[in-house]
């Protein structure tokens, strides 16, 4: 979960001078709580007691007010757009209904036996790319098995870089294996570097620059393909023109493997408009299909906009962020696929949950505060609301009551075991807020193995991923969770992506706001390196996590992909979040883009 970054101080300069390194935190005229969240000492504090005749007595009719640093943030930027919503079920039961001859007609083409190998996997690649794979999943993994079991690497010698890096994509993919040596012939064997045609074939260097996000560990020459595929298309991007130009740019912006499958289709159908027009039937399927989830999703907006509005978040703790399309979009990007609409919905309820805790122990409360509402929280029974400010109460009580309607509703269907484990990731994170809070209070830097163990709960990852499964249905299984609870190396790559990427992006910014040390800053401190340096290692980290969640995708899996996916789109939501900015405080590009472009205007027919 993001965390709260801007605040809003009347002598900024003095901040900066008093709180630009932990060593200067110790001595400042304040005492530093969590997130720039101050206690007054001093001559700042409104004065309890006043010295006479060299003795201090307290005055009792007094109360001394803590110093809260508000944040700025900057407002929605969608107020109540969303909740004037009105859903149209007949339009929705039309699009279904107009859906089923064009799926039909592009199920016949998938199994078609006459269609040539290289065809059908372009075919499936299309299909795969415009978000339709699971209305077609038994169809083509049939034809993939079959295509697999086939495999013979002479048959790739004589394929285009471009034909060769579709077929590859679509195995890897969709979970099978093909060897990387697929690749083999693009390099000179004497010289061992690519061969010179391969930079006059942009279309192909732009197929291999998509085939080498799906790399795992060893695949050196997908390694190498990465790098010099990245830097031979930044160097003719503003070159080309059309669509592929447009494709590039793309691909250069974020790799298909590594954004939002909902908005990466309708992109691939608005940049790739002659692959999609191959088949009249894929064209008007995706367009059908387009139209159809929006209308679901924005009713989903809405359903989430009113709940949030109904429960006065904004008004009983006005200093949070107000950021419910964002959290909406943030979770659509976990799954998009209509079965999992209740599953969106409750996902997104709980994150929402996340940002008002996130911001008041990062921007509101005080140390003393933060220590009684986190034992509120690990006590989880409605008499300890009387121990936590007053300010907080609105939101302990629904946050309560909200657990306890989603356990009561799923025992019904033996599930339960699935919100228990929701809830007590919450629990961990609010435990982790106080341990970076304690941290911060006392100028504390971590070491780098300390930051992760607490930083990766702090990331919000557990309570995000555990809270996806409450409303899955039936394949969230007694095995599932024990699968969940194991910790796989999956699942760690992801967790690490999600705390380290934010850290690259924002510590500059942490760091000159006076936030609890990031995972630069606790590298620098225990490997004694420069910050470069730093930064270049959790690049590496986070580029080998990507490799390990890839590998966990591959066949055989340890559970369904059903189950894997939330944790491979979750990591691919913290790159959209923070690929270059930090797009969910700051919402006005990347969020907004795709906003805009899922919720506001749709496909014409």
């Amino acid at each position: 979960m993001p965390r709260a970054r801007i605040r809003d101080f009347s002598d900024l300069n003095e901040i900066k001078r008093c709180f630009g390194n932990p060593q200067t935190i110790k001595q400042s005229p304040f005492k530093q709580t969590r997130g720039l969240t101050y206690e007054p000492t001093s001559h700042l504090k409104k004065m309890a007691a006043v010295e006479t005749n060299g003795t201090i007595q307290a005055k009792t009719n007094t109360t001394a007010e803590p110093v809260r640093p508000l944040a700025n943030f900057p407002p929605s930027v969608w107020g109540d757009r969303f909740l004037s919503f009105t859903l149209d079920n007949s339009e929705l039961e039309g699009y279904a209904r107009a859906m089923e001859e064009p799926k039909e007609d592009l199920r016949r083409l998938i199994t078609d036996a006459t269609m040539e190998s290289n065809k059908k996997l372009s075919l499936i690649y299309s299909v795969h790319r415009l978000g339709l794979t699971y209305l077609f999943l038994q169809e083509i993994e049939a034809q993939l098995d079959k295509l697999f079991k086939e495999f013979n690497l002479q048959d790739y010698v004589d394929l285009d870089l471009y034909t060769l890096s579709i077929n590859f994509q679509v195995f890897r993919h969709l979970g099978y294996k093909i060897p990387c040596d697929v690749f083999n012939k693009i390099k000179d064997s004497n010289s061992g570097t690519f061969k010179e045609d391969i930079s006059t074939d942009v279309k192909g260097m732009l197929g291999l620059y998509e085939s080498a996000q799906l790399r795992v560990r060893g695949e050196s020459i997908l390694d190498e393909a990465s790098a010099f595929t990245e830097a031979k298309l930044k160097s003719v991007v503003n070159t080309l023109e059309g669509n592929l130009a447009k494709q590039v740019m793309q691909s250069l912006r974020r790799p298909f493997h590594q954004g939002m499958p909902m908005v990466e289709a309708r992109l691939y159908f608005s940049n790739y408009d002659e692959d999609c027009s191959t088949h009249e039937s894929l064209l008007k399927l995706a367009k059908l299909h387009f139209n159809y989830l929006e209308l679901q999703q924005k009713e989903e907006l809405r359903i989430v906009s009113k709940w949030w509005k109904d429960m006065r978040f904004q008004e009983t703790t006005p200093y949070i962020r107000d950021r419910v399309p964002e959290i909406y979009l943030w979770i659509l990007g976990l799954y998009f696929e209509p079965r999992y609409s209740l599953a969106r919905i409750i996902a997104t309820k709980i994150t929402l949950f996340l940002v008002v805790l996130d911001d008041t122990y990062d921007a509101y409360a005080t140390i003393e505060e933060i220590r009684l509402l986190t034992d509120a929280i690990n006590r989880w029974d409605m008499s300890a609301i009387e121990q936590i400010p007053e300010y907080i109460r609105p939101f302990y009580k629904i946050l309560l009551d909200e657990y306890a309607e989603l356990e009561k509703q799923l025992a019904i269907e033996g599930r339960a075991n699935s919100v228990i484990a929701s809830k007590e990731a919450f629990q961990d994170i609010a435990r982790g807020y106080l341990e970076e809070a304690e941290w911060t209070n006392s100028g504390y830097v971590a070491s780098f193995p300390e930051y992760m163990k607490n930083g990766l709960i702090t990331s919000a990852y557990n309570v995000i991923s555990k809270s996806a499964l409450v409303g899955m249905g039936e394949i969230v299984s007694e095995n599932a969770l024990a699968w969940y609870e194991s910790h796989p190396k999956t699942l760690q790559a992801s967790e690490l992506i999600s705390r380290l990427q934010d850290d690259v992006m924002t510590y500059q910014f942490e760091r000159e706001r006076g936030q609890s040390a990031t995972g630069v800053d606790a590298y620098i401190k225990t490997y004694g390196v420069s910050e470069k340096e730093a930064i270049d290692e959790l690049k590496i980290m986070i580029e080998n996590a990507w490799k390990d969640i890839n590998e966990g995708c591959l066949k055989p899996r340890e559970v369904s992909m059903d189950l894997l996916a939330p944790i491979l789109n979750l990591a691919r939501m913290i790159d959209v979040v923070y690929r270059y900015d930090d797009g969910f405080t700051f919402p006005g590009k990347t969020m907004k883009e795709y906003i805009t472009l899922l919720f506001v205007g749709s496909v014409s027919m």
